[in-house]
């Protein structure tokens, strides 16, 4: 079922909510459910980001956050104790590139069909998604990756990332009981008091210590999601 000129595709993204739920490492179908579901959102976020200082002059210069994040003799240069040195360790461990979220979202996301603003901001929220993992502290593991779209829901207000956490959060009660709901809802209520991460200058705050970073833009430490992932879950 499609909604005539409302953008939400139900069909499309209920296929790809049961693929993702038989495998949550299946980072494409996170794109097909945002795309289907998005409806105004990401227009609504580009205006606001449009209307920052940073964000107007990210689309006049027409600066790609992933040139920064792909520039590892750059980050490598960095203080040890900076945000883009604990990014470049995060991505590393976890053998990630930043142009694998480009790989995994082209299928789905036709950006060349976007206007050139839409499309930058789009790019640069869909490349930020490790950088907001180093910075949140939620982990690669399914919950951790549950909490960061909770989190990144709070931020965007994307119906799509919304089902998707509802929808895991349902599964993944049968490891963890209601108390994952508590864990994610303490992601999204954490996002909801930090500052909001899409207008930030990540090209600046890279180099600056990550302590204070998250000081600076609100970010909390997830000791929900510590505390349950330190409880063994039950099948």
């Amino acid at each position: 079922m499609n909604k005539k000129g409302s953008g939400i595709q139900l069909k499309t993204a209920f296929s790809a909510l049961k693929r993702l739920l038989a495998n949550p490492q299946a980072t494409e179908e996170v794109f097909t459910i945002i795309r289907a579901l998005s409806g105004p959102s990401l227009k609504k976020g580009c205006v606001r980001f449009a209307t920052t200082d940073h964000g107007s002059y990210i689309l006049n210069n027409q600066i790609d956050l992933i040139q920064t994040l792909e520039n590892k003799p750059l980050l490598s240069e960095l203080p040890e104790d900076s945000l883009g040195r604990h990014y470049l360790t995060f991505i590393d461990s976890e053998k990630l590139t930043a142009s694998g979220l480009v790989e995994a979202s082209e299928d789905d996301i036709a950006y060349s069909e976007m206007g050139e603003n839409l499309a930058r901001f789009a790019t640069r929220q869909r490349d930020s998604h490790d950088l907001w993992h180093t910075l949140t502290q939620y982990g690669r593991d399914e919950l951790g990756e549950l909490c960061l779209l909770a989190f990144t829901y709070a931020q965007t207000q994307n119906r799509g990332i919304g089902l998707i956490v509802l929808a895991g959060a349902l599964k993944m009660r049968q490891y963890y009981g209601f108390r994952v709901f508590h864990a994610v809802y303490k992601a999204y209520r954490d996002s909801k008091k930090a500052k909001w991460l899409p207008e930030q200058n990540w090209e600046a705050l890279l180099k600056e210590p990550i302590d204070e970073v998250r000081e600076e833009l609100g970010i909390r430490s997830p000791a929900a999601y510590r505390q349950l992932l330190s409880i063994p879950a039950t099948a």
